[in-house]
């Protein structure tokens, strides 16, 4: 609930702080003391078009500031006892309201673990026109501040945060009254499915000439790379390969000509390396003979002769194998040119190439089963259109019921607001789509997440007037009157906990403002009961449930009925010498109530007092005997 609202420097507000109670507040005064300032700086919060004319003369900006009670989810409440978080988590439940924003602040970053179960917003309105937004007192940018107020907040008036009168709104508030959201979540979780189930489809269907090119492209990409059959160290083997083939006659002369210095003797009868070192091995031995410490240097000399002869017949076996062959050559010059030509299309190495060429494969299989995946997919999509226009259909047909139960007892609200001509209507309906769900009797209709229903609330005020959308109907207050019976109806279903009815007395008399002001008060039972059995207890620890509701008004008869009591006056102040108006609000105490309800009654005579007296306790024994 609205716990407390703090306006500085706004119109002709300097500095006001109010403190609200839970049930019904009433708002009273005199014309242009500034009640309705107090709803305009509200709207401030809920994201009304700010401007520098709001501001007080001689300020430099507006500010406004409102602290709300909304009991945390369990998540949110560190160390409490497990029955304490047991019974938080049940009320949590009933608090959809306290989940959406507590949502909100993590997402952004805006919770505060030190302030549990209360959230403020902030507004300041600087004359060099900028705006500054706060929740829990960090920066914001106005959307995060509207989204947040709008759930908190319902303001009714001057059309202006109706939310019943967004038809956008109506579908979730009969399903709300009707009890219907379990069902709705299960045909949200088919369209969930169906969604994924259409991006993969569309990711599929693209363009046959497209699919088409890929596919002859991937073939020959796939064909050229595998039907080479590169080898990781190929390229290398073949570079050393062509360097011998192209140098063929000069490595023969040069193998020749040294294996013939090792074992073949010259032409002028020189002899060769191995005579010689044959020749100096016989003489080693011989001295050997005679000094057995050179037997070691005889060893070697044996050693290098046979070394010598290895290699004389590893040269011949070279020269051997050597031979001028254009045929071979030209083929590890084509084999590089391929394997080059690879590289310039698909890697840098041959290892890269051949992980394009997997890449590839993996695509073409995937492209080449696409009409087998497609015809799945599309199966799949049937049956859950199926699924979805069945489950829907029944949906629909418990609207249908809900929407005609819920419209007897709005029009019987109306009657009792002096609108007994009036007449109410839910609107459901489906629209023809080719693609949408199928519905039993095989007709195809657009859908989503609520199912196949477009919701729409209509009324006519006045008889023979065609039934028309509610935002077209009426205005003033009649339209407060119109949204005050729909509250009244929808007041389990509306999650919304501070409602705030501005001018809802306009064009009605006292006998219909004594059911006005009751069908307020009826709005809070619920939270009164639980603010009455927690009073003795931690009262800011337990959340409440029902609404809080605020109400501007000038009819005693209404504010009769309220839980608290302000007056708004519009009194002369003073300022360093200088006289200035400003807008006062006072919170009256039993005693000053009475007399605040005789003069808006306009009788300050002892019978006039008799008379508030015994409105007020008409007033309690309806309050008693609810």
């Amino acid at each position: 609930m609205l716990h407390e609202l703090h306006i500085r420097n706004f119109a002709i507000i300097d500095d006001l702080r109010l403190t609200f109670g839970p049930g019904l507040n009433i708002l009273t005064g005199e014309t242009g003391a500034g009640k309705s300032i107090i709803i305009d700086a509200l709207g401030m919060l809920l994201g009304d078009r700010a401007s520098a004319e709001w501001i007080r003369a001689g300020a430099d900006m507006a500010a406004i500031e409102a602290t709300f009670r909304v009991p945390a989810p369990v998540a949110e409440r560190k160390g409490e006892p497990q029955e304490a978080a047991a019974k938080a988590d049940e009320q949590a439940d009933a608090d959809e309201v306290g989940r959406q924003i507590y949502a909100i602040l993590e997402e952004q970053g805006l919770d505060d673990p030190d302030s549990a179960d209360w959230v403020q917003l902030g507004r300041e309105v600087r004359a060099s026109g900028r705006n500054i937004c706060r929740v829990n007192g960090r920066m914001v940018n106005l959307q995060i501040l509207s989204d947040i107020s709008s759930l908190l907040i319902d303001v009714h008036g001057q059309g202006e945060h109706l939310n019943l009168l967004r038809p956008r709104t109506h579908i979730h508030l009969l399903d709300r009254y009707a009890g219907l959201l379990p069902e709705r979540a299960r045909v949200a979780e088919l369209v969930r499915e169906l969604r994924g189930v259409r991006t993969e489809l569309s990711r599929l269907r693209r363009d046959a000439r497209t699919i088409a090119q890929r596919l002859d492209l991937l073939n020959y990409q796939v064909d050229e790379i595998f039907s080479a059959n590169l080898q990781p160290a190929e390229e290398g083997e073949l570079e050393a390969e062509r360097r011998r083939l192209s140098n063929a006659e000069t490595l023969i002369t040069l193998a020749q000509a040294a294996q013939a210095a090792l074992s073949e003797e010259s032409g002028d009868g020189t002899p060769c390396a191995l005579d010689l070192v044959g020749e100096s091995v016989g003489r080693l031995e011989r001295l050997a003979r005679i000094d057995p410490d050179m037997e070691e240097t005889v060893e070697a000399a044996q050693s290098l002769l046979e070394q010598l002869a290895d290699l004389a017949r590893a040269l011949q076996d070279y020269g051997e194998q050597l031979e001028f062959n254009p045929e071979r050559l030209q083929e590890v010059e084509d084999r590089l040119e391929l394997i080059n030509t690879l590289k310039r299309k698909y890697g840098d190495t041959i290892a890269q190439i051949n992980a394009f060429g997997e890449k590839a494969q993996t695509e073409l299989d995937e492209l080449s089963n696409w009409e087998v995946k497609t015809a799945k997919l599309e199966d799949a999509e049937d049956k859950l259109l199926h699924a979805i226009g069945k489950l829907a259909a029944d949906l629909s047909q418990k609207r249908q019921v809900a929407g005609e139960q819920m419209a007897r007892q709005v029009v019987t609200e109306l009657a009792d607001l002096r609108m007994d001509r009036a007449q109410f209507s839910v609107a459901i309906h489906q629209t023809a789509q080719d693609e949408g769900a199928y519905l039993p009797d095989n007709r195809r209709v657009a859908f989503d997440a609520t199912g196949v229903d477009q919701v729409e609330f209509l009324m006519t005020a006045n008889p023979g007037e065609p039934m028309r959308p509610l935002a077209k109907v009426a205005s003033g207050g009649e339209t407060a009157r119109i949204m005050l019976a729909l509250k009244s109806v929808l007041a389990h279903a509306d999650a919304t906990p501070t409602l705030i009815f501005d001018e809802i007395d306009q064009g009605i008399g006292g006998r219909v403002g004594a059911v006005v002001g009751q069908k307020l008060w009826k709005l809070t039972e619920e939270q009164l009961s639980v603010a009455k059995t927690t009073k003795k207890k931690q009262a800011n620890q337990e959340p409440f449930h029902g609404h809080q509701v605020l109400c501007i008004t000038h009819l005693p008869q209404l504010a009769a009925f309220g839980d608290e009591h302000f007056t708004v006056n519009k009194r002369v102040i003073t300022d360093n010498g200088d006289e200035r108006t400003g807008t006062v609000v006072q919170r009256l105490d039993d005693t000053e109530r009475l007399e605040e309800l005789m003069l808006m009654l306009g009788a300050t005579t002892e019978a006039g007092r008799q008379s508030v007296q015994e409105m007020l306790k008409e007033v309690e024994q309806v309050k008693g005997a609810k």
